[in-house]
């Protein structure tokens, strides 16, 4: 999908005893559960109906490709709820679904590249010298003029379609950009040679597609990654969208997770809780492995800092592997309640937020820094089904804690 440009990588508390908790058992399992996520089958691998009931079920937000729309009816026999949005690049057309000078029939873009390339030459992004901007390391990928209003249109106009006709409740938009260099290190495109006009340009594009997915009833999410590092931006896109997805979100692998600076920790949670202010869907990708447990509780306790009712959450192991759904962690089960209030400070660097049957912890610290001992100011289950009344976490880790209720 993307890849993820470099940046600074900076990156506990305690609650009061009232009553001791009751075994795991016990605790409150009543509502809904805390934690929606959410599902992006986007590699084409072979699929089951006993999965896809599965995690219709489960999750909240399921992406297929443009090819995939008969999954759709057993989808939605399993869960009518779950909502099913189709994948497409704002940015780019593809040559490699362009066989014998003919278009496939259903693209994984907006618009076709044997269309673009006999009838439309001007809507190819060039380098200063007149060449084609073709995306490094994703061969057959060729960057496209999202500001040209004819492109913006043609896109807008075929996707509606085809979206439509196949049932799909909504429109995943990747690679809404941010860098004038994006897949292009250094090379920025003629029409654009800064990332300010660059930016312009996807907002052009975002605004006047709007009412065309309004109108047709389809929601719109975009793959936002790396808007924490320009300030404003990931509002500014969302504005003129139903939602917006950070595919690096967090932490990006076992050890490497972002802390607290001011393009870390904070102005990720704030990508979700200006959505959930705006009403708006936020969908968070941290990356780690299924047994890495540091990364998954400060990830997962760092999501529920924000989420109000429609955040979700899905981690990935390997970059662009798309296929089998993300694992289902027991923690997604639990009931933790509405929450009590917005996150607040407990300590340097360091969070909480409580709910009504139970609370939250993080703390954003750098990596390897000393553990901070956050007294909780009651009697709580932690992962292990113990009762505590204090935490310890060192720097990037977070703990879900729950009570009965």
């Amino acid at each position: 999908m993307r890849w993820l440009k470099a940046a600074p990588l900076l990156v506990a508390a305690t609650i009061a005893a009232t009553t001791v908790t009751p075994a795991p058992a016990a605790l409150a399992t009543a509502g809904a559960p805390s934690v929606r996520s959410f599902w992006l089958h986007l590699n084409s691998s072979p699929t089951s109906e006993k999965m896809l009931r599965t995690e219709a079920k489960r999750r909240g937000y399921i992406v297929l490709n443009a090819w995939e729309g008969a999954l759709i009816p057993t989808l939605k026999d399993a869960n009518p709820a779950v909502q099913v949005f189709v994948y497409k690049d704002l940015s780019s057309t593809r040559s490699y679904a362009c066989h014998d000078g003919a278009d496939d029939r259903e693209l994984p873009t907006g618009v076709g590249y044997c269309d673009a390339d006999r009838n439309h030459p001007e809507w190819f992004l060039k380098d200063a010298k007149g060449k084609r901007l073709e995306y490094s390391g994703y061969s057959g990928h060729w960057q496209m003029d999202v500001g040209n209003t004819a492109y913006q249109k043609a896109w807008a106009r075929n996707v509606v379609s085809s979206s439509k006709a196949s049932g799909f409740d909504g429109v995943f938009m990747d690679n809404a950009l941010f860098p004038c260099d994006a897949y292009h290190d250094g090379v920025c495109p003629a029409e654009y040679r800064t990332d300010a006009a660059f930016q312009d340009a996807y907002k052009s594009m975002l605004a006047n597609t709007r009412d065309s997915f309004t109108s047709a009833g389809l929601k719109t999410v975009a793959n936002l990654s790396n808007a924490r590092l320009h300030e404003g931006a990931w509002n500014a896109y969302t504005d003129h969208l139903d939602g917006g997805f950070d595919e690096w979100w967090l932490t990006f692998d076992n050890t490497n997770m972002l802390s607290e600076y001011p393009e870390g920790w904070s102005r990720q949670v704030a990508e979700i809780t200006a959505d959930e202010a705006r009403g708006k869907i936020t969908w968070v990708q941290p990356h780690f492995t299924p047994d890495a447990d540091q990364p998954f509780h400060y990830a997962l306790a760092s999501y529920l800092m924000g989420t109000g009712s429609a955040a979700a959450i899905s981690e990935i192991a390997r970059t662009d592997r798309y296929d089998n759904a993300s694992p289902w962690h027991p923690e997604y089960d639990w009931r933790l309640g509405a929450p009590t209030g917005a996150y607040r400070s407990v300590g340097t660097n360091v969070f909480r937020r409580d709910f009504a049957c139970g609370t939250v912890v993080v703390n954003a610290n750098r990596t390897g820094s000393a553990a901070v001992k956050v007294r909780l100011g009651g009697s709580y289950a932690d992962a292990k089904g113990s009762s505590v009344t204090s935490v310890s976490l060192p720097g990037t880790s977070g703990a879900i804690l729950r009570k009965s209720c």
